[in-house]
């Protein structure tokens, strides 16, 4: 995809954007190793690692057309891995 819709026109790429994906990785790699080089890459505590999921898990359970969704692809799943052993 070479742009976004914006309003209805499509608005041209700029920047990051419009690298292909391969020079992405690399600039972000990049910028990685340089804020580990220099000390100020954040780095999550388990404490911090904890709450972010929980804040992301809630938000996702929020929305219950969502989970109603991937209970029934698990559930098929389920009987399906049911089906398939010999009894």
């Amino acid at each position: 995809m070479t742009s976004k819709e914006t309003a209805g026109q499509a608005a041209p790429l700029r920047g990051f954007a419009r690298m292909d994906p391969q020079r992405q990785r690399q600039v972000s790699s990049l910028g990685g190793r340089t804020a580990h080089a220099r000390g100020s890459a954040h780095e999550f505590t388990s404490e911090e690692a904890r709450l972010a999921g929980h804040k992301g898990g809630k938000a996702v359970s929020e929305n219950r057309e969502h989970m109603a969704a991937i209970g029934r692809i698990g559930g098929r799943r389920l009987r399906t891995q049911r089906q398939a052993q010999p009894s």
